[in-house]
């Protein structure tokens, strides 16, 4: 349920682009194509892309954050280790950001997305959609259930594997400020030999990709717990006159 608040209309936070990975990173081979050939311009956000369009809420189904049953036969369920996956959603400022629209999606426990261009050859689990969304709450919680996704190959380098890691989407109140990251699993050693992952200079900004595991949140004989918490751009960032771009 949606509270009956005034939403903020100032403009958002430009991003820091000291902070995120580079549009051009030769390790990361898809994105030698893919990168900007001209220098980056940013914008001021117009009206539509802070006020609007929204999302209706009432689309979301009984089973949408629960990717264990979502997909399953009647009776059946997922194959894999069962976690729970929750945080919450911040902006800079560490206010809540509620009625956020938070999308996931991810491989099986064999590491295998259900794609028809999939090259992967692990099997696919029947009972597995791979995919959910969920609403946070007045506090900006979220949480959902699902299983612990395998790594798997991806034609990049000779022998280069991705770690296992849920994809995330963000919606606000404007559809125009979308996020998409990924979520990877505190302990696992190959976060660290993954090119995309490398394309971070800051270790410190790949850390807070990585769910902490906590065991005081798990349900007892079924699922262990991974926190993750989403921290989006502000609004009313300060204008700073010698950095026009970086307001």
């Amino acid at each position: 349920m949606i509270p009956n608040k005034t939403p903020e209309t100032g403009s958002f936070f430009q991003r820091d682009r000291n902070w995120h990975p580079p549009a051009f990173a030769p390790g990361y081979k898809t994105s030698v194509l893919r990168s900007p050939q001209k220098a980056l311009l940013s914008l001021d956000n117009t009206i539509s892309e802070i006020t609007g369009p929204v999302f209706g809420h009432s689309i979301l189904g009984e089973l949408d954050n629960d990717l264990i049953h979502n997909f399953a036969k009647p009776g059946e369920s997922a194959i894999g280790e069962r976690i729970i996956v929750y945080g919450r959603v911040l902006d800079e400022r560490g206010k809540a950001v509620p009625g956020a629209l938070v999308e996931f999606w991810q491989a099986n426990a064999g590491g295998r997305y259900r794609h028809k261009k999939e090259g992967y050859m692990a099997p696919l689990d029947p009972n597995f959609g791979g995919c959910g969304r969920t609403i946070t709450d007045e506090d900006g919680f979220y949480t959902f259930r699902t299983v612990r996704p395998g790594a798997y190959p991806w034609p990049n380098g000779a022998n280069d594997w991705r770690p296992a890691h849920i994809h995330f989407s963000m919606f606000g109140h404007g559809f125009a400020q979308r996020l998409i990251t990924q979520m990877y699993f505190e302990g696992d050693p190959m976060i660290w030999q993954c090119p995309i992952v490398g394309t971070v200079a800051d270790r410190a900004a790949v850390e807070q990709l990585i769910a902490v595991l906590d065991m005081e949140a798990t349900i007892p004989m079924d699922a262990r717990a991974y926190k993750f918490d989403i921290v989006l751009r502000g609004r009313r960032s300060t204008f700073f006159e010698n950095r026009r771009e970086g307001n």
